[in-house]
């Protein structure tokens, strides 16, 4: 059996690879970098991952054309937690958004707190242009925003879902802005997203910029491009009300994903246009696993679990010249290892404030380091389930209510077998693993003031 190294000695080994990797010489251009992300999107739904049904041309170009991740994580099962996970390198329990804001009074007035170390605030000190184009979900008001962490400039909706036609969340209320000013602009939000992103690039094509597009795409409501707007006009409870009832299907949810392809194909054609290309590094990934209407497979389960079809999820890096072409890894990652990897491509100072806790991927995908085993963790504590989990190189252990299940993920993907019985001497030793963990993130949640999920 392979060592599985303590928490803390993975913590500043993870601290340390954040700093690593190649740069480029002083004098070449700062790389622009492009980070797309879906929306409850499952592993299996594009065709560079398996999906029979789904066309996705142009996510399905960059992985022809950089490096494909295999064993890539969201740092929550569902959408809050992963989206603070990349903004701040770090786990998101430490400042207590482990959960997805609702529009709750109470969740209305929080957010992710402001510490001039955000991704966006460090890539700005650093004479980028940010911008923000899509969903936020990390705190309604406008001192938790976008803009007060460091986007330039933001255009999209600040709560976890929105009707694609109207713009409005699941209460009702508008929820598209401009910065911090409400705003109205007619069309299909997916398109409207892509528009906006062009037009960011079109502005900022001659000095360095960092553009996240943030699609609502595939989350519910499930409303195809083809649909008439006042189709699925409520974010209502899926399985309830009259028999008769029109409700969505595989169809509606492909022609959903299908849209926001060909939004990443106009995004790569500008890119292409202002001969952006080659020093741009584009990364492509999904906040949390798939809902109802996706594809998972061979995952089990879904959206909102820590089993692998919650919490895996597709990732592609592409940069010509810098990144291989064509190529899989199965190099472990996850969404906080995006932060560290973005700041060190483009020779971003981190602050030791920032503690970061996720690693430079670049280096392992390039093959100028070797693969490097991983011990990451996951909780989801809420009133209906209880999970957590960590995954220590191939092995994984789930604690789901009060069962121990321990999974070999190099043989068993889909987390069929399991294998706790044999191996009770591992279980005990993950077990350890994650309790240390919840201990260590919770003690800084409250230093800070916040409430960890677990009380």
């Amino acid at each position: 059996m392979r060592r599985i190294s303590l928490p803390l000695a993975v913590a500043l080994a993870l601290a340390g690879s954040a700093l690593s990797g190649q740069r480029e010489p002083a004098n070449s251009p700062k790389p622009n970098v492009v980070l797309i992300i879906t929306d409850d999107v499952g592993y299996g739904d594009f065709g560079s991952y398996g999906a029979p049904d789904i066309k996705t041309p142009n996510i399905d170009r960059l992985a022809k054309e950089g490096v494909r991740f295999t064993d890539f994580y969201a740092n929550g099962a569902v959408c809050t937690p992963t989206r603070t996970g990349l903004m701040t390198g770090r786990y998101q329990q430490r400042v207590g958004l482990e959960q997805a804001l609702s529009t709750s009074p109470a969740d209305l007035q929080r957010g992710l707190p402001v510490t001039g170390n955000s991704l966006p605030q460090l890539l700005k000190n650093n004479g980028y242009a940010t911008a923000l184009i899509g969903k936020w979900h990390l705190g309604y008001q406008a001192k938790m925003g976008p803009n007060a962490h460091g986007f330039d400039y933001f255009y999209g909706f600040l709560s976890g879902a929105v009707n694609y036609f109207a713009h409005t969340r699941g209460d009702g209320q508008s929820d598209l802005y401009e910065n911090t000013r409400p705003v109205e602009e007619p069309g299909y939000l997916t398109d409207v997203l892509t528009r906006r992103s062009v037009q960011f690039i079109d502005q900022n094509a001659g000095r360095p910029f960092f553009l996240e597009v943030a699609y609502n795409a595939a989350h519910w409501p499930y409303q195809s491009p083809h649909h008439q707007p006042d189709a699925f006009p409520r974010n209502r409870a899926l399985f309830q009300g009259p028999e008769d009832v029109t409700r969505p299907t595989r169809k509606d949810y492909a022609e959903i994903l299908e849209r926001a392809d060909q939004g990443v194909g106009q995004i790569l054609a500008t890119l292409d246009r202002h001969g952006l290309t080659r020093n741009t590094f584009v990364i492509f990934t999904n906040d949390n696993g798939g809902e109802w209407l996706s594809r998972n497979a061979p995952l089990f389960h879904r959206k909102g679990t820590l089993w692998e079809g919650g919490i895996r999820v597709p990732a592609i890096f592409r940069w010509p010249g810098h990144v291989p072409s064509g190529k899989t890894t199965a190099q472990v990652g996850m969404t906080m290892d995006l932060t560290a990897t973005v700041l060190t491509a483009t020779s971003t100072p981190i602050p030791n404030g920032a503690r970061l806790e996720g690693i430079n991927l670049l280096p392992l995908v390039q093959g100028s380091a070797r693969p490097t085993e991983r011990t990451l963790f996951w909780r989801v504590s809420t009133p209906t389930r209880q999970q957590r989990a960590v995954r220590s190189g191939d092995w994984k252990l789930l604690v789901d209510g009060g069962m121990l299940l321990l999974f070999d993920l190099s043989k068993d993907i889909g987390e069929r077998k399991d294998l706790a019985m044999s191996r009770s001497d591992l279980v005990a030793q993950l077990r350890d693993q994650i309790l240390r963990w919840e201990k260590d993130v919770d003690a800084e949640a409250k230093a800070q003031g916040q409430r960890p999920a677990t009380q």
